[in-house]
């Protein structure tokens, strides 16, 4: 069989991968923890059901603008001026399925083959194999120093004749820290002074810890929307807990807006009405389920963090957003229980049944992803499982599910 070698090249999304992974141990009656799905646990905003009940009660669910409803751009551009300080006009928004898809459209909508993205490590997942997949050129900056926050001069030093972009994800997934000012300050005046678009992955930007605040990108350009390098991406997944009903967008240039409404009627042609009524009914409803999500996400973290402390060897620097740690295992991996954080992810949920993601796949070697948006009981039985396989001064039985296990590996 004769297939698209690009196509072949791209490997599975080891997130989604891992849930489906967990899901057949779930079917099977299996008692497994998820650390590993960024999916909060919060229930949709009332707000987003009652508009998307009324879109569907309403009867008329046909074909809507490729770049997305007027009325739920017209939110967007009021999200704008709230949280960015910026007038954008419609003709700057283009919705999407989700921000994974603006993504996608962004990125294919800018680069020709050979183009260079540069992404901070540790990155998304999806960063470089969306990049491999449009032709371009993924350039990894990893942080120098073991820190997840790189230097300026690490990312002026790669920078080229075939740079196009720079993507900024702050707060950051998978470490959840929250870029300097001073850091975010530097880019800004990089892109603009060498035309290179920013894009600012912003999916977290208000799920932010003890006081803090992203700033935005925004705020150190004079140039506005139209003429500026810096393109934001955001979506309703993350800060309202609706991860399914996929809603993304891209406030960026016109032009670029334009090309990018030709490629999405091309794919998608427009992004489902029902959907957008839920959106538009989270961006224009009470704000307070935002602050209720991220206050309940930030005690988590606490208690996450409060855990891995008793666990011998592990280091964590603690995440100032998002609801995701990157701990450093690499010391159990050292002592051969794996060779690799994929090794000892595969490990984990064989032994503990407890899903973790390899910090490999963001870049980051010796590290696992653990995801604290689900519930306290799930954190703390989830490190104690854990605790219990690797570590040689846990108790050498546990009880998981209905059954007692003995370590005999230590």
């Amino acid at each position: 069989m004769s297939l698209s070698q690009v196509a072949s090249s791209i490997p599975a999304s080891p997130t989604i991968a891992l849930n489906e992974e967990a899901r057949l141990l779930r079917e099977k009656g299996e008692p497994v923890i998820h650390l590993g799905i960024g999916e909060p646990k919060n229930k949709t905003p009332i707000t987003a059901i009652l508009s998307s009940a009324a879109k569907l009660s309403g009867g008329d669910v046909k074909y809507v603008p490729t770049d997305g409803t007027p009325s739920l751009k017209k939110a967007i551009v009021r999200y704008m001026e709230d949280n960015y300080n910026r007038a954008a006009a419609p003709y700057n928004v283009i919705v999407s399925d989700g921000a994974k898809q603006s993504l996608w459209n962004l990125l294919f909508t800018l680069c020709n083959p050979q183009d260079e993205v540069i992404v901070l490590a540790p990155y998304w997942v999806s960063y470089p194999e969306m990049i491999r997949m449009i032709g371009a050129i993924p350039v990894v900056v990893t942080p120098e120093d073991g820190t997840f926050v790189p230097r300026f001069d690490e990312i002026e030093r790669v920078v080229s004749s075939y740079t196009k972009a720079i993507i900024v994800n702050s707060p950051n997934n998978p470490s959840g820290m929250v870029y300097p000012e001073e850091l975010i300050a530097k880019i800004v005046e990089l892109c603009e002074s060498k035309g290179i678009y920013m894009i600012c992955d912003d999916i977290y930007n208000k799920l932010v810890f003890d006081g803090r605040v992203a700033v935005p990108a925004y705020k150190y350009t004079g140039k506005d929307v139209e003429n500026s390098k810096v393109i934001v991406v955001n979506g309703v997944a993350k800060l309202y807990g609706m991860t399914g009903f996929r809603i993304g967008w891209v406030t960026a240039p016109r032009k670029l807006v334009e090309i990018m409404t030709n490629v999405q009627s091309q794919t998608t042609t427009c992004v489902s009405p029902v959907m957008q009524s839920a959106a538009e009914g989270a961006l224009t409803g009470m704000q307070s389920v935002v602050e209720a999500l991220r206050l309940t996400i930030q005690n988590n973290r606490d208690v996450l963090m409060q855990e891995l402390h008793t666990f011998t060897d592990v280091h964590c620097i603690k995440p100032q957003g998002t609801f995701y740690a990157l701990p450093d295992f690499r010391a159990y991996i050292r002592k051969s229980v794996a060779n690799s954080s994929a090794e000892l992810a595969q490990f984990l949920l064989k032994k503990a049944l407890v899903v973790t993601v390899p910090g490999k796949e963001f870049g980051i070697e010796g590290h696992l992803r653990l995801s604290y948006a689900g519930s306290v009981k799930d954190l703390t039985e989830g490190i104690e499982r854990m605790k219990w396989a690797l570590d040689p001064n846990a108790p050498s039985e546990i009880y998981i599910g209905d059954r007692k296990l003995v370590r005999d590996w230590l």
